[in-house]
């Protein structure tokens, strides 16, 4: 079986839970990720003969392995992972952790202990058979590793990794894309742990020529085995300081470079400390002394080629501080170099909570540069634990709107340099100067307060809604008097009148078509996944595609449909791709027994458990779920199971009923109860104990109907629990008689475009229930007038006066 990335990522942080104890996230990622990139090139070493990596004999995983419950395996592991150092020239590269530390793996049997089982996990992770899809899935467990440890790490060190999501919106808008030459070059001054870089490379199909630069020892070292990880084993990363030595030169120049790609830490206040030659990068000015912010995106404008392009993050306070940071940025703006801006949503990054954008240089015809392009994307979001995060449909939306220079009001637009330069904007390009991004104001009507009727203007502002349902404004609303309009029904009602209305049924009904249609034109590519398939190409045709076909589609926001397909993608389909792909349709589908060996790997829950007790044989099934087989094949069984089920339910709530109503103090069921509870076998014996004591008839009658309850639940569960078990074995044996194409239906049909499309008809579901909030709003703010409110008042005075006198009170 090929190894799931939900499964990978279980086996990982699982080891990550061994070394947690005794180091923070900043130490024990050296050795997690040190026994990661041995295990991958002593796997793939087994079955690549051209692999640039030699894994001489005494320096693989395998001799680590052989080293578990060894007295001294930690000085046995330091000598293994040298060996394979000294073979490819990977000192201090690889060597960083120092598996032989008591102070931080503990002394004795504690040590022999935590790296036996350290290596015992990482032993059930299989890369032998990773060709491309098995590189990015290593790719995407190393950035799993990469996030969770930064987010450990905490601010002060958690600056070595730019989150995946941030790095795509770069490569992608710095104009890397399938027409990207593998001479061309991509230069990361500030490298990190190399994930930008690899991001940036990974959009041109061919591959590009790596360089970096990283400052921190150990975050260098990560970067060298990243790049070795993902291929990129001849990349160029050079360790130093970029600002007071760059090692990419000739002479007293820097290297140029046809695409610069950038994550640098955030206002760096000792930038000038050890400058000797500034290499020509201050030609428009030098920052400021305190400020390293301008000196990192010099360096990368001088590192550009005369066509070159940058993307870089930066803190917001590069668009708006004034002195010598605008006294540069005028001219950058004067020259044409800023391209655009994105504004980015606050807390993305590891080492800061502060928001930041993308700063885009671009040589390229910067003197013919009439404007800069902005986006305000701070809201385009999801949290993520003490986080934020970029879903799939906000990175797509920047993109897209980007590259292709669309105007969205109160999202992007493009901002004339004449607007820029006038003497109320001085050239500060802080975003909110030119994109208000923050939602209209709900304004409240006086006039409806005092005479009622809901205001046609706010209904005007549903002008979406009312143009996807042409009738629907005129079911719902009626003419009140010259600019207002009431509600036909009661506010409660509007949400089934929507959902019953047939322009509503039509649109959801098309949303459907939508993806049938989508997933009719792809389904030959579906159809024929195998062993050399590559998930990224396929997940990206379908996206774009779907995408494209739910743009024309009123009303409905097509980036939320793009991510409900996306999230299932990583949710299911790719582990089922990647399944396909290396067992074929037909194995895949096979049940197998789930793993219960909780010492070695997290244990399965069963999806078919046939039999009971110790013989009982537990099956799961990873690509086509039982529940799917039933539905196709069993549909009149499972109908049965599921009244049976019914029953025993409504069996259950009859006992809970009856002993919610008698056994509480005084009732007739309370002698029965022990500590407030109440069973079968306490109603039972106490039943024999009334009886045989000649209790109060009442009492008796209470236990037996109790008992009878109890005993007719009893039958009711063992009904549904037989006929389950009767079904159970069944599904199984279906399965060995499904062929290729059965199994193609199942996975194609049955699971993957139903639940595509159910997902897709919840975005129209979110939409309706929008509608359904705001009218119901608008309805409940105008409903009462302040001629109803003075009633009211008249009448309640009316009652008080009353009874005030009543009680002989005059008022």
């Amino acid at each position: 079986m090929p190894l799931k990335k939900s499964d990978l990522y279980s086996s990982l942080w699982k080891s990550c839970d061994e070394l947690r104890g005794g180091m923070d996230g900043s130490q024990y990622k050296d050795y997690i990720l040190t026994l990661l990139f041995v295990k991958y090139v002593s796997d793939k070493a087994k079955v690549d003969n051209d692999s640039l990596i030699e894994v001489p004999a005494g320096g693989s995983f395998d001799d680590m392995l052989a080293a578990k419950g060894d007295a001294e395996i930690g000085d046995r592991f330091n000598k293994i992972i040298g060996k394979l150092a000294e073979a490819n020239n990977l000192r201090n590269v690889i060597d960083q952790a120092d598996f032989n530390a008591p102070e931080k793996l503990g002394n004795g049997k504690e040590m022999v202990d935590r790296l036996s089982k350290l290596v015992t996990i990482f032993a059930d992770l299989d890369f032998r058979g990773s060709r491309a899809e098995g590189d990015d899935l290593l790719g995407d467990a190393y950035e799993y590793l990469m996030r969770h440890f930064a987010t450990e790490s905490g601010k002060s060190k958690g600056q070595f990794y730019t989150p995946a999501e941030v790095s795509r919106i770069l490569a992608k808008v710095v104009g890397i894309n399938k027409e990207t030459k593998q001479d061309e070059t991509v230069y990361d001054p500030a490298c990190g742990s190399g994930s930008l870089l690899l991001k940036a490379a990974a959009e041109a199909p061919r591959g590009m020529t790596i360089y970096g630069q990283e400052k921190d020892n150990a975050t260098w070292a990560l970067s060298k085995m990243n790049m070795i990880l993902h291929g990129n084993e001849i990349a160029d990363i050079q360790k130093g300081d970029t600002l007071t030595s760059p090692q990419f030169t000739h002479g007293n120049q820097l290297d140029t470079f046809d695409y610069i790609v950038m994550n640098p830490p955030f206002s760096v206040k000792s930038w000038r400390h050890g400058l000797d030659l500034e290499y020509g990068r201050f030609e428009y000015g030098t920052p400021p002394e305190k400020n390293g912010d301008y000196a990192f995106l010099l360096h990368a404008l001088t590192s550009l080629k005369s066509r070159g392009k940058a993307a870089i993050i930066l803190p917001h306070g590069v668009l708006f501080r004034g002195y010598a940071e605008a006294t540069i940025r005028t001219k950058l703006l004067k020259q044409g170099f800023i391209k655009g801006i994105i504004g980015l949503p606050a807390n993305l990054f590891y080492g800061t909570t502060i928001p930041a954008c993308i700063v885009v240089l671009d040589k390229e015809n910067a003197q013919a540069r009439t404007g800069v392009f902005m986006i305000d994307a701070s809201n385009g979001f999801i949290k993520e634990g003490n986080k934020s995060r970029l879903r799939d449909r906000d990175i797509h939306k920047i993109v897209d709107v980007f590259n292709k220079q669309t105007e969205i009001d109160r999202f992007s637009r493009m901002v004339p340099m004449a607007e820029i330069a006038d003497s109320k904007n001085d050239y500060n390009l802080n975003i909110p100067r030119y994109i208000d991004s923050s939602e209209p104001e709900d304004l409240q009507d006086l006039n409806a307060h005092i005479h009622g009727g809901i205001p046609n203007h706010d209904l005007d502002l549903l002008s979406a809604y009312w143009d996807a349902f042409p009738s629907l404004r005129d079911q719902l609303f009626v003419a009140n008097r010259p600019g207002y309009s009431d509600l036909k029904l009661e506010v409660t009602h509007v949400q089934q009148a929507i959902l019953d209305s047939a322009e509503f049924k039509n649109f959801k009904d098309k949303a459907r078509g939508h993806v049938v249609q989508w997933f009719e034109a792809h389904r030959d590519a579906l159809e024929t996944i195998d062993a050399v398939t590559v998930p990224n190409d396929l997940i990206t045709t379908l996206g774009d595609d779907l995408l494209k076909r739910f743009k024309p589609v009123a009303l409905l926001d097509e980036y939320a449909v793009y991510q409900q397909l996306m999230s299932y993608w990583h949710q299911t389909m790719h582990d089922d791709v990647s399944l396909i792909m290396s067992d074929g349709w037909l194995d895949a589908a096979k049940p197998r027994l789930a793993i219960t060996d909780k010492e070695r790997k997290l244990a399965e829950e069963p999806d078919l458990t046939i039999g009971t007790g110790k013989n009982a044989k537990k099956y799961k099934v990873d690509l086509v779920p039982p529940a799917l087989v039933v539905a196709r094949y069993f549909a009149d069984e499972q109908a049965k199971v599921d009244d049976l089920n019914a029953a025993a339910d409504e069996a259950t709530r009859a006992v809970d009923e009856y002993t919610e109503e008698n056994a509480v103090e005084d009732g007739l069921l309370a002698d029965a109860m022990d500590d407030d509870n109440i069973s079968k076998k306490l109603v039972t014996d106490h039943l024999k104990i009334a009886k045989a004591d000649g209790s109060d008839p009442d009492e008796v009658k209470a236990l037996q109907h109790a008992l009878k309850l109890y005993n007719a639940e009893a039958a009711a569960k063992k009904k549904a629990k037989d006929s389950q078990a009767e079904l159970d074995p069944a599904t199984l044996r279906r399965y060995a008689d499904l062929d290729a194409d059965d199994v193609k239906t199942l996975v194609l049909d049955d699971k993957w475009q139903r639940t595509i499309a159910r997902r897709a008809a919840g975005e129209v579901d979110a939409l309706t229930l929008d509608l359904v909030a705001r009218i119901q709003q608008l309805g409940e703010r105008y409903m009462a007038t302040v001629e109803d409110l003075d009633a009211e008042v008249h009448d309640l005075e009316a009652k008080v006066t009353d009874h005030l006198a009543s009680m002989g009170v005059e008022v």
